[in-house]
């Protein structure tokens, strides 16, 4: 295998309790051989070893790094902090991390982050590119911008936007991190100062995390008005304006120039219509132009609301859904006439703390259901709940109504155990794809495996021929995500016979989402496009973009891009018409 030229210093907090310092040793994590069984250790991220922070800067200079127009009373303070916080980091890494928010876990191998690069052109490409892929393929990721001084989960990185610009054999490449508020002021800074939702705050460090943030906070020495989110995991083009986002903040309009760079244009509020969270996969219909989305709160009531955008970028008045508890909803479905929202058995709990726990927990007293609401709602008053028992599903890949029989059928992939993605367990993860029936009539919801018990594998991450969301379809083409957390291939699933096809990347060599490309809209086949995935080999460490028939599930084409690219989030895809017509601000 070739060697990682990503180093680290990160702390092994099982080897050490002292707190982060520039002389650490280095640590290697063990890799191990990739495996096509459906038997997966819960968290356990099997890596290549050693990564790198390129902007990482040692103590000694983050704590004497304070920014220009501070005061001296300021001055002070953010010194006394920065010794409290010395002190906390020092206590925490005096036992192991778990898994789910362990650096040297989360952020090992290819999940490691990368540096920026400037736009390179005229990259090598193998086979031929498909005509109709024409524009820019943007993909979103995890990529924290410095080295974790404690607990840190995959989630909680810094987003990053890689992007490969397509015209005809003509190909060039760039990454960029977002510019949000917290990577604005932790830069200046020199270091991580805002607080890690995931990887830090849980138990009493977590509460005292809390409290250090916002004594910073009320000292002038940071500031949250602005939002404390990471903008790493969707995308998506909506009234010419590229946005990424996580739901924990406004989404970012990013914008790609004409010479194929990126750039942040700034956090969007949809004109000062829209001032809230926002979840990070609104869904676009295919036939309105509109845009749908949700907004959850872990901390006051109403903890989620429900809200659309006309195509041109008006909003709706929000509708409050009443929850007894804030639940985790990273994502719902929308079909002709309705939005189906998941209300799971993962919810925050932020008093789990105060015991010593994580506030992100499963609920095993709560039930689990789908609220079936109307498009066009102006209250909530019209929302159907149906229970859909022992149901947790991360994503939603489509779903659409089946009048005849009065039901709504929801696809998604079931993930046992439901809060394995953030707390560490013993269990082996499945990720089922399943089809759910919500029966609107009697009320009552059935559930099956799509996939034979024979055929099952673990299927994340992915999506069905957008042109067709909201209405029933054929396909999906999801991420096989084994070994976990990594993914080895695709699938593509027939949803109604179950026949499941699969396209691996080869013997050490793993990616992340499958985008489908439809070749155009007036095509007879639902499935007539291409599959475009990131591919990293760790026996080269070197990174590729494929694109795959989806029809022959065979290779077209392959671009070798100049450096390597994490696996990350979720992506979509900009037509050379509309990044011309992209918006400025």
């Amino acid at each position: 295998m070739a060697v990682n030229p990503y180093t680290s210093t990160l702390v092994s907090s099982s080897l050490s309790s002292k707190p982060y310092n520039p002389t650490i040793r280095f640590i290697a994590i063990k890799p191990t051989k990739p495996s096509r069984k459906a038997s997966i250790n819960c968290a356990a991220l099997q890596s290549s070893p050693l990564l790198h922070f390129p902007h990482t800067i040692n103590r000694e200079q983050q704590e004497s790094h304070h920014p220009l127009q501070w005061n001296l009373l300021q001055r002070a303070a953010a010194t006394a902090l920065d010794m409290f916080e010395g002190a906390l980091v020092s206590r925490e890494t005096e036992n192991p991390f778990p898994k789910t928010s362990d650096p040297r876990v989360q952020i090992s191998g290819n999940f490691a982050p990368v540096p920026e690069q400037a736009v390179k052109h005229n990259l090598p490409v193998s086979g031929s590119i498909p005509d109709c892929i024409n524009g820019v393929y943007v993909r979103n990721g995890a990529n924290p911008l410095f080295e974790p001084v404690a607990g840190h989960h995959l989630f909680d990185g810094d987003g990053m936007v890689h992007a490969v610009n397509i015209d005809g054999n003509s190909v060039s490449y760039s990454c960029k991190l977002t510019e949000t508020n917290r990577l604005i002021q932790e830069r200046e800074m020199g270091r991580p100062v805002f607080p890690k939702a995931i990887g830090e705050l849980h138990g009493h460090s977590g509460v005292a995390r809390l409290a250090l943030f916002y004594a910073r906070s009320l000292l002038g020495l940071v500031d949250h008005s602005k939002g404390m989110g990471v903008a790493n995991a969707g995308l998506v083009y909506f009234n010419n304006r590229l946005l990424a986002m996580s739901e924990d903040d406004l989404p970012y309009q990013i914008r790609i120039t004409p010479s194929s760079d990126i750039e942040t244009v700034g956090r969007y509020d949809f004109s000062e219509k829209h001032m809230s969270t926002m979840i990070a996969h609104p869904k676009l219909d295919p036939v309105t132009g509109e845009m749908f989305a949700l907004s959850y709160d872990v901390v006051k009531k109403p903890y989620l609301k429900y809200f659309k955008f006309s195509k041109d970028g008006g909003k709706s008045p929000d509708v409050e859904i009443p929850l007894d508890v804030p639940t985790m909803m990273h994502d719902f479905a929308i079909t002709e006439n309705f939005v189906v929202v998941p209300d799971q058995q993962v919810v925050f709990k932020l008093q789990e703390m105060i015991k010593g726990g994580s506030p992100v927990i499963y609920d095993k007293d709560k039930k689990s259901r789908f609220g079936i609401l109307p498009k066009n709602a102006e209250t909530s008053d019209d929302m159907i709940w149906v229970e859909s028992p022992e149901t947790f599903c991360f994503h939603l890949w489509n779903a659409w109504e089946e009048p005849e029989s009065n039901e709504v059928v929801v696809i998604g992939s079931c993930m046992t155990p439901p809060d394995s993605i953030f707390n560490e367990c013993d269990e082996n993860l499945k990720s089922v794809l399943s089809e759910i029936r919500i029966n609107l009539k009697t009320r009552r919801s059935t559930k099956r495996s799509i996939l034979q018990e024979s055929e099952q594998v673990n299927l994340e991450a992915g999506m069905v021929n957008r042109d067709k969301l909201g209405r029933k379809t054929q396909f999906a083409y999801l991420a096989i995500a084994e070994p976990w957390p990594k993914v080895s291939g695709f699938a593509k699933v027939d949803l109604t016979t179950g026949e499941i096809k699969k396209f691996f990347y080869g013997d050490e060599r793993y990616g992340g989402e499958p985008f489908f490309l439809p070749s155009g809209r007036n095509s007879q086949r639902e499935d007539d496009g291409y599959i475009l995935s990131f591919v990293h080999d760790e026996n080269t460490w070197k990174s590729e973009l494929q694109i795959i028939n989806a029809m022959t599930m065979l290779m077209e084409a392959s671009v070798k891009l100049p450096s390597r690219v994490p696996y990350g989030f979720h992506g979509t895809f900009i037509s050379s018409k509309d990044l011309a017509e992209q918006a400025q601000y």
